[in-house]
């Protein structure tokens, strides 16, 4: 197991540049099995996540050239369908919950598939009903293998019909968006998913020949087509990187700059940090975090305590939850934050709550913290990431911590993260790779 020895503290300043949207990249690249042309994608993350899904689909017989270091070239002429069922091949399938949107566009152009239960981050209950249902109303017949745990998934033809998702699922919109391009006549999909991956998602679909429209909106009208032609498509920076960093300069009153950072894509992610009082200004496509000594945290209009919560796109999105609960530690004043959509993503606010950090943990979902206002640090201990957003969190604590702190199984933040150690320790940061 690798982990991080932290040394805190110190001042960071220079500039960052976020990596390629990690949940863009698990989309765009399933979305090239349905294709046999070549699909050229840059702008991709050096990240494990990501390393594994290419993996994947080079398992499938998608031919896979890198052509530098963030771009490849997909060419899925030659796909084998049945060897999804081998279990090597499901093994990593279970590793890796942006698998599940392999089923969309399998089912689309092979017309069968298989769904083993996905892996990814232990943060609650992360139901498959919203794919399941969904692609049933678009005429796939579904068994559940109870032996060796999967489902299979097959499909004569898909037919366009109307959904109605009963969650604005990201994933599960990408899937009924790749499976019903192809599908015979027009599907609309209701209470759809709208962040800027599922549009990116659209555009790159729509650049290969789909029919998609009422891109930007939670209703998509989808008019299927016979087949889809290759395409260059390049990946928007990654929106919980660039949040990420604008934390990590407030908790350890660094001076940063954060160059191309997608600011139109940000929505109110920018928001949400000024109400915690964190100053900063944009100057094109850079953020500009100042050195700032103290910030306060803005009360309701009505003087209440400022309560913030995940929401569906545009609302805030619950990748950043955790990094805006550990800026408000060192903050003037309190707030709640409330996760509503995972019952287990705050639970690691007992390490915080070791360090120092005054926060109570109302309920699974719910937790006050009363900012420390910088009257005290911060101090290092011995913890262990639990899932991939709430190790940047631990991550950005430890390096606002009076001595050294050690995080264990780093490899949950390098799933998300590519080669954060040596990017910011090019800032000032002290950061050491160590085998535990």
């Amino acid at each position: 197991m690798k982990s991080f020895e932290v040394t805190g503290g110190c001042k960071l300043s220079g500039e960052i540049t976020p990596q390629g949207a990690k949940n863009e990249a698990l989309q765009v690249l399933c979305a090239v099995l349905l294709t046999r042309e070549e699909v050229i994608i840059s702008n991709i993350p050096d990240i494990l996540d990501v390393r594994l899904l290419i993996e994947m689909l080079a398992d499938l017989g998608v031919q896979v050239s890198r052509i530098s270091a963030d771009t490849y070239s997909f060419k899925a002429a030659d796909v084998v369908a049945e060897r999804m069922y081998d279990p090597a091949f499901l093994d990593k399938a279970k590793m890796l919950r942006g698998s599940v949107m392999l089923v969309g566009p399998m089912l689309s152009r092979f017309k069968r598939t298989v769904l083993p239960r996905p892996g990814g981050d232990k943060i609650g209950r992360r139901r498959m009903d919203t794919h399941i249902v969904g692609l049933q109303k678009l005429g796939a017949g579904v068994e559940f293998d109870t032996d060796r745990g999967y489902y299979i998934l097959s499909a004569g033809m898909l037919t366009g019909t109307d959904i109605l998702l009963d969650e604005p699922s990201v994933t599960g919109t990408a899937n009924m968006i790749m499976a019903a391009v192809m599908a015979e006549g027009e599907t609309t999909i209701y209470n759809a998913a709208c962040e800027p991956y599922i549009q990116q998602l659209c555009i790159m679909l729509n650049n290969m020949g789909a029919g998609i429209s009422g891109i930007k909106s939670n209703l998509l009208t989808i008019k299927g087509v016979k087949e889809l032609s290759g395409c260059h498509h390049k990946m928007l920076p990654d929106m919980i990187e660039t949040g990420s960093f604008l934390g990590l300069a407030a908790m350890t009153g660094s001076s940063i700059r954060i160059k191309n950072a997608g600011i139109p894509n940000l929505g109110i992610i920018p928001d949400r940090f000024r109400q915690l009082g964190i100053n900063f200004h944009f100057e094109g496509d850079d953020i500009i975090v100042p050195e700032q000594e103290t910030y306060e945290i803005q009360n309701d209009l009505d003087g209440s305590i400022l309560t913030i919560y995940d929401h569906p796109w545009p609302g805030l999105t619950p990748d950043l939850i955790s990094v805006l609960l550990v800026v408000a530690v060192q903050a003037r004043g309190s707030v709640v934050i409330h996760q509503k959509m995972f019952e287990s993503r705050l639970f690691f606010v007992d390490k915080l709550i070791d360090m120092g950090a005054r926060i109570v943990l109302c309920d699974p979902h719910r937790a006050t913290v009363i900012g420390l206002e910088r009257r005290h640090q911060l101090r290092g201990i011995t913890m262990s990431s639990p899932d991939i957003r709430a190790g940047m969190a631990l991550l950005i604590a430890s390096l606002s911590a009076e001595g050294k702190s050690i995080i264990h199984n780093i490899e949950q933040i390098d799933r998300g993260y590519q080669e954060l150690d040596k990017r910011l320790n090019s800032l000032g940061a002290i950061i050491k790779r160590i085998e535990s």
